[in-house]
């Protein structure tokens, strides 16, 4: 069986609210990630200052440096 983006879930970067890709209502391309907002107002908000609602991926063990 074949996943589906659209039941896929997404979290709005500024509230935290899931959606999936038929309820966002805007997104923004930012860095080369796609990322999902649950009104205009949420990603106006991100748009500002989007590293502050980015959280720092952990992989092979690396930290931010905001420990």
């Amino acid at each position: 069986m074949k996943h589906q983006d659209d039941q896929r879930t997404y979290k709005d970067p500024v509230c935290g609210m899931e959606l999936s890709y038929v309820t966002a209502t805007d997104t923004v391309e930012y860095k080369g990630k796609t990322y999902f907002f649950c009104a205009p107002t949420c990603r106006e908000t991100f748009e500002k200052t989007p590293d502050a609602f980015i959280r720092p991926h952990r992989q092979h063990g690396l930290r931010s440096s905001k420990v």
